[in-house]
């Protein structure tokens, strides 16, 4: 979700592809994806992790900004399915995760004003997200600070979010870095290593945001914005998942105002949304 997004809310209160190597991978040759029976605006693209479908919200500064749900034709082909049942409300409702188990997560913020809190969860079957409810053990709770994206590991149990504090007039996030958390219950635990892990991650000039998992755990994709540069998507990668992530490398093929990014499941090839005139729309790339 882009830190605009929540401007509102605030002011009120299967088959995983491993790495030979910990080098960062390259990608290029970005392709429009196509949705077909969806013509509007399309961001924040999710793919399930057993590659059936892809999740998106339409424009995250939409009077509705609502998540969306398609069923894969080929990797640039994709059947609109509709509204994603049990997730939307009269809020913004967007940033689509979901672990290989179906447990699914996303950004809303329908009751910020009252719990200072953003990250919801709930269960993927048949088209409809059952049993929503916020997510323990991220929040602050302390307004203005907001978590405004969301990243679930593979297997459900280590999560990538947000930690952003919002100036008190205005909305303007003055910063935003990403935090890891462990399940703690049915909840998740902040880990006291988060800021080691991500030392080379967090800049401190910079936005980071929109993070996405490897299914090995050893490359984290995100984006980054310098203000007032447009949005860039970065990856870091580690040897393994005891380790700290390395310094993050841009991926340059991306150009243009680029943001969330999100594997294949075979990890050959990457989502993520664009601008494109006044609009947004999904672009898949190959790594190389």
């Amino acid at each position: 979700m882009k830190p605009a997004a929540i401007v509102t809310a605030v002011a009120i209160a299967g088959a995983c592809y491993t790495p030979a190597s910990a080098a960062p991978p390259t990608f290029a040759d970005p392709v429009p994806v196509t949705i077909r029976g969806y013509s509007g605006d399309a961001m924040e693209p999710e793919i399930s992790r057993d590659g059936r479908y892809l999740f998106f919200n339409n424009s995250n500064t939409a009077p509705d900004t609502n998540l969306y749900y398609a069923s894969r034709i080929d990797d640039l082909t994709f059947q609109y399915r509709g509204p994603l049942a049990g997730a939307n409300s009269s809020s913004v409702d967007a940033v689509a995760s979901i672990a290989s188990n179906g447990h699914f997560y996303f950004a809303s913020t329908r009751s910020y004003a009252q719990t200072a809190s953003i990250i919801y969860e709930g269960l993927f079957a048949n088209g409809k997200v059952s049993g929503v409810r916020l997510v323990d053990g991220l929040s602050r709770r302390q307004p203005p600070w907001a978590n405004f994206d969301v990243a679930i590991s593979a297997d459900d149990q280590t999560i990538y979010f947000v930690d952003s504090l919002f100036a008190p007039i205005g909305g303007i996030p003055l910063t935003a870095d990403l935090v890891v958390a462990s399940r703690h219950g049915r909840g998740f635990e902040r880990r006291q290593d988060s800021s080691t892990i991500l030392a080379t991650v967090n800049m401190p000039v910079a936005l980071q945001y929109a993070a996405y998992i490897s299914a090995d755990g050893r490359e984290l994709f995100f984006t980054r914005v310098i203000p007032p540069q447009d949005p860039a998507i970065f990856v870091a990668t580690r040897p393994d998942t005891s380790s700290a992530f390395g310094v993050p490398m841009k991926l340059d093929a991306l150009t243009g105002f680029v943001e969330g990014p999100s594997l294949s499941p075979d990890g050959r090839g990457l989502y993520f949304h664009k601008k494109v005139g006044n609009g947004f729309r999904i672009f898949r790339a190959s790594r190389r």
